[in-house]
């Protein structure tokens, strides 16, 4: 699949023009708190390779993620396998946006049309998500797409250092969950 569109967003392939942009996003504090150090250039073009490469491979990752009014790119938002040192399994969710594009619904916007492709299109039983326990922001966009938290399921991310970083939350939504509110 291409690209999904909600009413204000495309989710689409990577462009080269999106390097830039990521780059700035990688490099901006604000959109790092949760996410740990800030990347550098060659960094942050690496992640775009690797995100490519994984969608080829599965035919699903990180989109790119666009406002169709202006073809602005303020993103990324998708589905990616949990990462082998974590203490669970599955198909996790997530979205990173600029900082200029917080605030406005388009997380859960593209939220809410990734969970459906993962559902519909790929599937899959059970959809996770996974944030810091401080990332008050990103866990209410999990609240608003129907996600609940699975207490017995936080854990400190073995990845991290003590520090904020290193207590995270997990959030559950099943396949046949009730009919996801929008909004």
């Amino acid at each position: 699949m291409a690209e999904l569109r909600t009413d204000r967003l495309i989710l689409r392939r990577w462009r080269d023009s999106d390097l830039e942009p990521w780059a700035a996003m990688n490099a901006d504090p604000e959109v790092r708190e949760h996410l740990g150090d800030l990347l550098t250039r060659e960094q942050s073009d690496a992640s775009v390779s690797r995100f490519q490469a994984e969608f080829d491979r599965r035919g699903y990752g990180w989109w790119a993620v666009e406002v169709e009014a202006t073809g602005e790119f303020i993103g990324f938002a998708g589905l990616d396998e949990v990462d082998d040192d974590m203490p669970f399994t599955g198909v996790e969710i997530g979205w990173r946006l600029a900082r200029s594009a917080w605030g406005q619904g388009y997380a859960t916007e593209a939220a809410l049309t990734v969970l459906a492709h993962g559902f519909d299109a790929l599937d899959l039983p059970e959809i996770l998500a996974v944030t810091t326990a401080a990332n008050l922001r990103s866990q209410a966009v999990m609240r608003r797409i129907g996600m609940t938290r699975d207490p017995a399921g936080d854990f400190d991310d073995p990845t991290e250092p003590e520090g904020p970083l290193r207590p995270n939350v997990l959030y559950r939504i099943a396949r046949f969950a009730p009919p996801l509110v929008r909004g």
